[in-house]
């Protein structure tokens, strides 16, 4: 094996795939705490990114920390990103029935979670087929 191929790996922002991720994951624990806290919401689902964000962050420092199990745990990451792009697609429901942005922080958690899943999921799918292209060099 050539050493310069083992240094190869996908970086997003110039950051390993498992450390964005690690950082998606406290960006959406921030953002639900943050959204709760300025709406003044008493309402759990306010809280949303940050129970999809938990997972993400711990799957990721699991996969950070038991290299030998990476694989698995990115997929779960991956996971938990299209259940985040997934659930912000339900910002569309608003737009048909005519109700977008009258709960304002509530609309806009959906918007946050339908652009960042997706681009998320995207990056991780591009790891994915990354690693399996480099997989045998």
């Amino acid at each position: 094996m050539n050493e310069d191929n083992l240094e190869k790996e996908f970086k997003v922002f110039n950051l390993k795939i498992e450390k964005f991720s690690l950082l998606y994951g406290i960006f959406l624990i921030v953002w639900g705490i943050i959204i709760s806290f300025i709406s003044g919401s008493d309402s759990v689902t306010s809280y949303i990114p940050s129970f999809l964000g938990l997972p993400i962050f711990v799957f990721s420092y699991l996969a950070i920390r038991f290299n030998t199990k990476k694989k698995i745990f990115m997929h779960l990451v991956v996971i938990f990103g299209v259940i985040i792009f997934l659930g912000g697609i339900d910002l569309l429901r608003g737009f048909v029935n005519g109700s977008a942005f009258n709960n304002l922080w509530a609309d806009t958690s959906k918007l946050m979670m339908l652009l960042t899943g997706f681009y998320f999921s995207y990056q991780c799918i591009r790891s994915f087929i990354f690693a399996r292209r480099n997989q045998n060099l």
